[in-house]
């Protein structure tokens, strides 16, 4: 089963920033919309940010202004670069591929492992 390669996680004080990157070996993940998710201890899975094959992006209102999607120029590899990290931002994150609503962690087929983002106070 094809997963994608995520790497980037860690620990960082609030107000750092880290960079997510999310690998695919897959043929369709250059032309398929990337997203990145994340879900907290005791909390529902929520959507951070997504980017079309055609560039578009798209933010949860919790991140816009702070974080960015972009992917590189073969488009195998989508990063989330996270600015003005918060403690709020503490979270496990998923890279997927394939949602056909960005916004919906349902219409995704393919997923990463998941990395651990960890922000103190």
């Amino acid at each position: 089963q094809v997963r994608h390669v995520q790497s980037g996680g860690g620990s960082v004080q609030a107000g750092g920033s880290l960079r997510l990157s999310c690998a695919s070996s897959a043929r369709s993940f250059s032309t398929s919309a990337v997203g990145w998710f994340r879900q907290a201890p005791g909390k529902q899975r929520e959507f951070v940010a997504a980017i079309k094959a055609i560039g578009t992006t798209f933010y949860g209102d919790s991140v816009k202004g702070r974080f960015i999607i972009s992917r590189d120029g073969a488009g195998n590899t989508v990063y989330l670069q996270m600015n003005s990290l918060k403690p709020e931002d503490t979270a496990d994150y998923y890279c997927a591929s394939g949602g056909y609503i960005v916004t919906n962690a349902l219409t995704y087929d393919t997923w990463g492992l998941g990395t651990q983002v960890t922000v103190s106070s």
